[in-house]
């Protein structure tokens, strides 16, 4: 959960930071945490936090991802095969 949340902080702190197309420095050390929680989180773990609520800050980000195509771009072209390969390999995605 610390990590949870540590990402979260980090991911704000790189949307707050309004850097443009692929100039998005935080957003790369954010995109690292992610998959690196991915890569070091069991199955299990990742099957827990899927099932908790999203916190109202976790809400706030992806609705800054939402009003901003080249981030959420930037940040989803970092973060998709090593996050989707874990969760295809816990059965998270079919």
């Amino acid at each position: 959960m610390v990590r949870r949340v540590g990402w979260l902080a980090l991911l704000l702190t790189a949307l707050s930071v309004g850097v443009a197309g692929a100039q998005y420095p935080v957003l790369d050390m954010v995109a690292q945490k992610v998959v690196e929680r991915y890569q070091q989180s069991t199955c299990e773990q990742l099957w827990q936090q899927r099932s908790q609520p999203k916190s109202q800050r976790e809400q706030e980000i992806l609705q800054m991802l939402r009003n901003d195509p080249q981030m959420r771009a930037d940040f989803i072209n970092r973060i998709a095969a090593p996050v989707a390969n874990k969760m295809f390999e816990c059965g998270l995605i079919p």
